[in-house]
């Protein structure tokens, strides 16, 4: 069980897998008030840096789940750098359908919600893992402005300009699935810079160090593909956030 290839090496040194900055992360944690000991679940936890720094910062305790299995060592490998491995857990397996054993007080699926097959299966999969009263958090896509035509959309990896909605349409969503919107931390450009052109030089020093791969070429491409990529479609009319949701 694995990711495909292409995000293991495009994203190996990363330690956030979205938009967030470091400090978007801490602020989205200052957000949400979190008491010491409250017990977080993070389905599709990537290199699990939410769960480690907020183990450090807030003394919360949690479990992430995610495919990847680099993404889950290097998410062992942080808990051990920052002190908190007796504080998380990181599981390798498949985070869909998965559903904590102990009711959590904060139920994350942060920029994965096709483990549930959308923001709605999302949401209803982390309620089963939701003590009274939790928080749900789902981090999603958003169009900054409405690309002018589908071939723009899909240069922004979505599949047409109805595979996503407005910040206001996405927001409403949440109030049509019963959930109050209590807090959101959204991402800016230079959180899409961070996220998009770190993997640039990442996938140079694999192609340095990797010249006779079989996976090579499709490297060059993207690399080639990439910088104008991102400057030209995805900076400009793709948002990012994430929204705090409590059932009302």
């Amino acid at each position: 069980m694995d990711i495909p290839r292409i995000f293991t090496i495009t994203e190996s040194a990363h330690r956030i897998h979205n938009p967030f900055t470091p400090e978007k992360l801490a602020t989205l944690g200052a957000v949400l008030r979190l008491e010491p000991g409250t017990r977080i679940l993070d389905l599709g936890s990537g290199s699990g840096e939410m769960l480690c720094t907020w183990a450090r910062d807030y003394g919360i305790t949690g479990i992430g789940v995610d495919m990847s299995q680099l993404f889950s060592q290097q998410a062992q490998h942080r808990a051990a750098e920052l002190g908190v491995a007796d504080k998380v857990t990181f599981i390798h397996g498949d985070a869909a359908g998965y559903s904590a054993d102990e009711k959590c007080g904060v139920a994350a699926c942060v920029g994965a919600t096709w483990i549930g097959g959308g923001v709605a299966g999302t949401i209803e999969l982390l309620a089963q893992s939701l003590c009274a009263n939790g928080i749900i958090l789902i981090g999603e896509p958003y169009w900054r402005q409405e690309p002018p035509t589908e071939e723009v959309a899909k240069k922004c990896f979505a599949n047409s300009i109805a595979n996503l909605c407005s910040l206001p349409e996405l927001v409403a969503s949440f109030g049509e699935l019963g959930y109050d919107v209590v807090e959101m931390v959204l991402a800016d450009q230079e959180g899409w810079d961070r996220y998009e052109a770190a993997k640039w030089l990442t996938m140079r020093r694999w192609l340095e160090a990797n010249p006779e791969d079989d996976f090579a070429k499709e490297i060059r491409t993207q690399l080639n593909e990439a910088p104008q990529r991102h400057v030209a479609y995805t900076r400009e009319y793709l948002g990012w956030g994430v929204f705090a949701l409590m059932a009302r």
